[in-house]
C-alpha cells in the first residue's frame, strides 16, 4: 500500500448492509421519502430566510424578528429583534391547550420511587421556584451553578432561569467539589442550586458535601438553595444556604415569563479541554430553541402519544437538548431515571421501559456496548414491544453493535437514528430521518436542515467519495456557540481558525458514494502508521466486530520504525477470558476486516477504560498510558479513577 501524500486520513472499513425504513413506519412519518427531505434540505441552505421564516413559526414569540442573521465570522446574531421566552414554549403555551393534563415528565428514583408532573403542575412549580430565585435576589443575567441529582427539580430549575432570564451552568451530579470550584470562578456565579444528596448504585452521592467544600473560602456565592432528596445530614450555612421547601412557602405560582431578547444568554455548558482549562460554551436563546425543538420534532420524528426517554443526565448537552428543552418545547412526555443502568440488576433500563410503554429510546454507543457485554437474557426478559424508535448519540456507534441493538433490542422492526453533534453545535447536526432515509450500521447519514457539512483537506478542498478529511461545517446555524465564555480569542482561534467563515468540528469523516457521514474519530486522535493516517473508530470497530470483543479503545504511541505502532485497550464479553491465543486471533482479525496496517501492535485487556460521566471514553488517557508518560490535562469528568489506576499499574 502506498504512502497518503496528500496527507489524509485513509478509510479501509467497508460497509455494505443497509436498511430501508419500514413501509408501515414511514407512512405515519412526518419525513416520508428522501425527495422530501432533500427538497428541504436544499431549501434550507440555498433559501434560508424562506425555510427559517417557516420553521420559527413553530415557537411562540413575545415580539416578532426583524433580521434573520447577522453573521461577523465567527460571530452569529439570529433573530434579530426577537423577543421569546424558552420556559413560556416550554409550558405555557402547552397549558392553554389539550397538553395542560398531559404528562411532561415521568420519573423514577434510583431507589424506586415514582412521579408523574403533568405540563400544568409543571409550570406551577416552575413559577413557583422563579419567584424563589427572584426572592434571593437573583435576576436576568445573573450565572447560576445548577448541581443536582437526576430528579424533577433540576429541570425546574433550569426552566425557571429562563423564565427571569438567569443564565444557568449545569454541573453534573458526579463531579468533584475542584469541578464546582472551577466553573463558579470561570462563569462568576452567584448562586447555586443543589441538593443534599442524590442516589447512584445504591450510595447517596454527597453533593452539598461538595458544594461546601468548593465554596470553602470563597465569597463569590451569595445564595445556596438546597432541595431535600435524600435526608442525608448536611451543614446549613446561615445567611448563605436556604432550603428549597422552606423558600416555596413564602411565594406564588404567579410568575410571568420574561420578554427576553433573541441572543440573550441561556446556558453556560463546560465541556473538558486538554489544557486542564474547561471550555464554557454559551448558548443563547431563540437559535438554541428552534434548533433543539425542530430536531426532536423530525428526528425523533415525535407523536402526541410518544414516551419519549432520552438517559442522559441534564449535566450533558444531550440532557440539555433532548431531555428538558426539545422535549417539552414540542410538548411531549419526558422520561427521567436518577440512577444507573445496572443498579441493582443488568436490567433495570429494559424494566423501565416495559412499566412505562416508551416509545422512543435514545442513548449512548457505551451503554449499548455495555448491555452486549451484560448479556442478551437481561433484555429478553422484558416485553419492549412499545418500543417504535431507537437512537444513537456521544461518539461514532460501531457497525457491530448498531446491529445487536437493531436485533435484540429494535426486535429488527425499529428505525435507528445514529446522531452526530457536540455540546458546541446545541443540536444535532447530521442524522437519518427515520421514515426516508436508508440506514447503514455505523454511519450518522445526512445533515439536518440547515447544516451545510463538509469533508475537507488542510487546504480546505473537499476531498473525493471515501477519503477522510477533516468535517466542517460552512455556514452558521441557529443553534450553534456564541462564543466560549469569557474567552473569544480561544473561541476563534479553537473552533474557526483553519479555515475561514468555517467551522472546524475537531472530528474527522469520510464521505460515501451515497454522500453519508462516516466519522472516523476526533482530528487528535488520528493514528499516523507508516504514512498511513487511520481513523480510531473504523480499528475500532473491526475490534468489536469479534464474537469475544465487548468495547475496545484504540491510541497510537510513539514507534521509531513507523512513527507511531497501533495500541488497543480491549474489555471482553462475559465469558470470554484474557490469553495470549486470544490476543492473537483479535490481532488477526483487525488485520483481515481492515488490513495489515491496522493490525494492533500491542493489545491489552481490561475490565474497564476510563470515560467521561457521559460515556466518552477518553483516548489521551490512554494515550498517555501506552506513551508510559504521566497523566496531563483536565480529569475532572472522568467518571471512575479507579480505572485509570488499575490500568497505570497493570502497566507498571
Amino acid at each position: 500500500m502506498k504512502k497518503n501524500p496528500a496527507n489524509n486520513i485513509e478509510s479501509h472499513l467497508h460497509e455494505s448492509r443497509v436498511f430501508k425504513p419500514h413501509a408501515a413506519f414511514s407512512k405515519t412519518s412526518l419525513i416520508r421519502d428522501m425527495a422530501t427531505y432533500r427538497r428541504l434540505h436544499r431549501e434550507s441552505i440555498e433559501r434560508p430566510q424562506v425555510f427559517w421564516k417557516r420553521a420559527s413559526g413553530e415557537l411562540r414569540w413575545l415580539k416578532k424578528w426583524t433580521k434573520l442573521l447577522e453573521w461577523k465570522p465567527p460571530f452569529a446574531k439570529w433573530f434579530l429583534g426577537g423577543k421569546i421566552n424558552v420556559s413560556d414554549n416550554c409550558l405555557d403555551r402547552h397549558i392553554e391547550g389539550p397538553r395542560r393534563n398531559k404528562a411532561a415528565i415521568i420519573w423514577e428514583g434510583e431507589p424506586g420511587e415514582k412521579r408523574t408532573i403533568t405540563y400544568q403542575q409543571l409550570h406551577r412549580d416552575v413559577c413557583r421556584f422563579a419567584n424563589v430565585l427572584l426572592r434571593n435576589k437573583i435576576k436576568k443575567g445573573d450565572r447560576v451553578i445548577i448541581y443536582m441529582p437526576m430528579i424533577p427539580e433540576a429541570a425546574v430549575a433550569m426552566l425557571a432561569c429562563a423564565r427571569i432570564g438567569a443564565v444557568h451552568s449545569v454541573v453534573f451530579g458526579g463531579f468533584s467539589a475542584d469541578s464546582i470550584r472551577d466553573r463558579i470562578a470561570d462563569s462568576g456565579a452567584t448562586a447555586v442550586i443543589t441538593a443534599d444528596g442524590g442516589y447512584r448504585r445504591g450510595t447517596i452521592v454527597p453533593l452539598k458535601h461538595n458544594v461546601d467544600a468548593a465554596l470553602k473560602g470563597s465569597k463569590a456565592i451569595k445564595r445556596v438553595i438546597v432541595f431535600r432528596r435524600a435526608h442525608n445530614d448536611i451543614h446549613i450555612e446561615e445567611g448563605r444556604d436556604v432550603w428549597w421547601h422552606r423558600e416555596l412557602e413564602y411565594v406564588d405560582a404567579n410568575c410571568p415569563a420574561a420578554a427576553l431578547d433573541s441572543e440573550d444568554p441561556l446556558f453556560i455548558l463546560y465541556t473538558s479541554g486538554s489544557t486542564g482549562k474547561p471550555k464554557g460554551i454559551l448558548h443563547t436563546t431563540a437559535g438554541y430553541l428552534l434548533g433543539v425543538a425542530l430536531t426532536t420534532k423530525y428526528v425523533f420524528d415525535l407523536k402526541e402519544a410518544d414516551v419519549f426517554w432520552c438517559t442522559a443526565d441534564v449535566g450533558w448537552v444531550t440532557g440539555h437538548s433532548y431531555t428538558v428543552y426539545g422535549a417539552l418545547a414540542n410538548g411531549a412526555t419526558s422520561l427521567m431515571y436518577e440512577g444507573a443502568p445496572n443498579w441493582p440488576d443488568p436490567d433495570r433500563f429494559w424494566r423501565i421501559i416495559a412499566d412505562y410503554g416508551v416509545t422512543v429510546f435514545y442513548t449512548a454507543p457505551t451503554a449499548i456496548r455495555a448491555f452486549i457485554k451484560w448479556g442478551d437474557t437481561w433484555v429478553n426478559k422484558h416485553d419492549l414491544s412499545s418500543l417504535r424508535l431507537l437512537g444513537s448519540v456521544g461518539e461514532p456507534i460501531n457497525p457491530e453493535a448498531w446491529m445487536w441493538y437493531h436485533r435484540v433490542v429494535g426486535a429488527s422492526r425499529c428505525p435507528i437514528v445514529d446522531t452526530w453533534w457536540q455540546t458546541e453545535t446545541g443540536s444535532i447536526m447530521i442524522s437519518p430521518m427515520p421514515g426516508a432515509t436508508p440506514c447503514k450500521p455505523g454511519t450518522a447519514t445526512l445533515p439536518f436542515f440547515g447544516v451545510d457539512a463538509a469533508v475537507v483537506d488542510d487546504n480546505g478542498r473537499e476531498v473525493p467519495a471515501d477519503v477522510g478529511g477533516k468535517l466542517v461545517i460552512r455556514k452558521p446555524w441557529p443553534s450553534m456557540l456564541r462564543t466560549i465564555y469569557g474567552d473569544k480569542p480561544r473561541y476563534r482561534k479553537q473552533y474557526w481558525g483553519d479555515f475561514k467563515g468555517w467551522y472546524t468540528t475537531g472530528d474527522g469523516a469520510r464521505r460515501d458514494k451515497d454522500g453519508y457521514f462516516w466519522i472516523v474519530g476526533r482530528i487528535d486522535d488520528v493514528l499516523n502508521v507508516a504514512g498511513h493516517r487511520l481513523g480510531t473508530s473504523e480499528v475500532e470497530s473491526a475490534l468489536v466486530s469479534h464474537e469475544s470483543v465487548a468495547e475496545a479503545a484504540v491510541v497510537g504511541r510513539p514507534d521509531e520504525l513507523k512513527g507511531q505502532a497501533v495500541v488497543a485497550f480491549v474489555t471482553l464479553k462475559t465469558g470470554a477470558k484474557p490469553s495470549g491465543e486470544l490476543r492473537e486471533k483479535i490481532r488477526s482479525h483487525v488485520a483481515h476486516s481492515i488490513g495489515a496496517i491496522a493490525k494492533p501492535d500491542d493489545i491489552r485487556f481490561s475490565e474497564a477504560l476510563p470515560k467521561t460521566r457521559s460515556g466518552k471514553i477518553m483516548r489521551r488517557l490512554l494515550k498517555d498510558i501506552a506513551s508510559g508518560n504521566s497523566i496531563t490535562g483536565d480529569t475532572t469528568t472522568l467518571e471512575d479513577f479507579s480505572v485509570l489506576t488499575r490500568l497505570r499499574d497493570d502497566e507498571a
